[in-house]
């Protein structure tokens, strides 16, 4: 009794709220240190705003998620990713300030070193926020690979520690990267840390697709409510993981991509957790994912008209090119509506069936009320059609005398 209280002590809304003003405010010292070191490349300014984002969106739905569920560890699990990326992005700039310019004169620089790579440890606990979602409950199978995890995220995390403490006896710990001193092959008393390290990301991709697996699993057999809250699981992190790999895939992409597509893309995943854990509009989740895709197909249909167009007006017809222009314009603006209805109701078929179901049962009926000429078989078909489609917890309908 006494562990169980101590624990919901520890595991409170006030917790939550005094841990999420620090996770909150603590990105923000990513930028007057970026400033102090003259991080004015091109890729200075993209990295800590990437970072401020990702450190933001996690602190902001995980001190939600953990003041209204507070034994629910999602809520936890993402303020300690934000927390660990924060310190991960400060950590290294306060160092590399500390050892550059005051030679190491700074208080908490050997700190700022020895949470130089703890921006791994905020990655390393994302698939356990998914594997928890929604509930934070597991079967007793995962027991020994949660275990087994956490073993080695414990080792790694070790490790990181062990190559620190050889970079703090160098005169330069931390270049002007961020990067640890020795990270990459370490040596004398952390010559164990790349063997560890290589088989614990071994560990670390297994695990991840297990976790990808199970929910997967576990949306194929689900239902009602929590079928709604694993779409949005999905559909973040789909998101999330797309604009991921095109960013690390294309080398040539536009400065846009990561500076801002990135950064928004990243806070999918903790909104689409936070949506579905609250259930705050939850059931809107068909309906925005058939919006994206029907106006996604509308443009790239209307992208190619558009060009086909331009090409027929100007080398088959001959046109001046200002009328070719406008005449695809026309053309363009003129199919936009028969086209987007056609793609909606197609998209809706196997997107949002409940839209598409209901639009169909509207049909009907309109159909069989030509046809009708008593009112008591006309009401009670609309009350049938009704049901059918809003599906509302009573409908009754009034005909004046």
């Amino acid at each position: 009794m006494a562990g169980t209280r101590r624990r919901s002590r520890w595991a409170s809304p006030r917790t939550a709220s005094v841990v999420g003003v620090v996770a909150l405010l603590a990105p923000f010292a990513t930028i007057p240190l970026a400033i102090l070191i003259d991080r004015t490349t091109s890729s200075g300014p993209s990295v800590v705003g990437l970072f401020l984002v990702f450190g933001l969106a996690f602190a902001g739905v995980g001190v939600v998620v953990a003041r209204r569920e507070p034994r629910n560890p999602i809520g936890w699990l993402l303020l300690g990713a934000s927390l660990a990326m924060t310190a991960g992005t400060a950590g290294p700039e306060y160092a590399y300030l500390d050892f550059t310019v005051h030679h190491g004169r700074l208080p908490l620089g050997a700190i700022g070193v020895l949470v130089t790579q703890a921006w791994v440890y905020a990655f390393m606990l994302l698939p356990l926020i998914i594997l928890f979602f929604p509930d934070g409950r597991l079967g007793p199978r995962w027991r020994w690979p949660l275990r087994a995890y956490f073993g080695a995220i414990v080792v790694y995390v070790a490790g990181t520690l062990q190559v620190a403490v050889v970079a703090l006896s160098l005169r330069m710990p931390v270049d002007s990267g961020g990067n640890l001193a020795g990270s990459s092959h370490p040596r004398g008393s952390a010559a164990w840390v790349g063997p560890a390290q290589g088989a614990i990301t071994v560990l670390f991709a297994v695990f991840c697709v297990a976790t990808v697996v199970n929910r997967v699993l576990s949306f194929l057999s689900a239902s009602g409510e929590r079928r709604q809250q694993l779409k949005w699981l999905g559909a973040g992190g789909a998101i999330a993981i797309a604009v991921l790999l095109a960013t690390i895939i294309w080398s040539g992409a536009p400065a846009f991509v990561g500076n801002v597509l990135l950064p928004i893309a990243l806070t999918a995943l903790p909104v689409s957790i936070g949506v579905g854990i609250l259930r705050y509009r939850l059931y809107e989740i068909d309906r925005l994912v058939s919006r994206t895709l029907s106006y996604g197909i509308l443009t790239a249909l209307l992208a190619g008209v558009f060009i086909a167009l331009i090409a027929l007006a100007t080398d088959t017809l001959a046109l001046s090119g200002r009328v070719g222009v406008a005449a695809s314009t026309l053309a363009a603006a003129a199919l936009f509506n028969p086209l987007r209805v056609r793609v909606q109701r197609l998209v809706d078929r196997r997107f949002n069936r409940a839209r598409y179901d209901a639009e169909a049962t509207v049909a009907a009926f309109t159909s069989r009320l030509r046809d009708a000429v008593e009112i008591d078989a006309i009401r009670l078909d609309l009350l049938d059609a009704v049901n059918r489609a809003v599906e509302p917890t009573h409908a009754s309908v009034w005909i004046k005398p």
